[in-house]
């Protein structure tokens, strides 16, 4: 019996009292209320906002990859563009050089040429005044050597005479 006794009461500690249930039912349902009140709503209101913000970074994020991104295009043409226009400097600096060289070869050539044709024209300047100079000398040896064998002064028609048959026999001997 006693055992039963102390089933009896356990029962009575266990035991469902319905207003207590009411209670904690109204209670836990204010409870509810006030915490969706004042906790609910402005949690919702700092979740969205951390949204927005969130999207609004990511938003960002995004320009600055397709501006990035545009801008490496650009900068690529750019790069590419002034690749072209290197080469086509170089290439024209290039004809240019060459032509420059053709010039200066050309004005060479052609200097080369009066250089030479002034030479020329010196050596036959020099030839004829020592051939001039080898016919004074010629002359006056052979108006020597002609008075000498001779043994009487020569007359300027026998001295003219004798000078061209001499020189008539220098331009055969050559």
């Amino acid at each position: 019996m006693q055992t039963f006794l102390l089933l009896a009461q356990s029962l009575d500690v266990i035991s469902i009292n319905v207003w207590h249930i009411l209670v904690s039912l109204v209670n836990l349902v204010l409870l509810f209320l006030v915490i969706k009140k004042f906790l609910f709503k402005p949690v919702k209101k700092l979740f969205a906002e951390r949204e927005k913000q969130l999207a609004d970074k990511y938003k960002q994020a995004d320009d600055a990859v397709e501006k990035a991104a545009a801008d490496r295009l650009a900068w690529e043409e750019k790069l590419s563009t002034a690749n072209d226009r290197a080469d086509e400097i170089i290439s024209n600096a290039t004809v240019v050089a060459k032509k420059r060289a053709e010039e200066i070869v050309s004005t060479a050539d052609s200097q080369a040429e009066i250089i030479i044709s002034q030479a020329k024209h010196e050596a036959k300047l020099e030839k004829e005044k020592a051939m001039s100079e080898f016919k004074n000398e010629v002359v006056e040896v052979s108006t020597a050597l002609t008075e000498k064998m001779l043994g009487r002064e020569v007359n300027k028609s026998d001295h003219d005479r004798l000078i061209d048959e001499f020189i008539a026999g220098l331009g055969e001997d050559k």
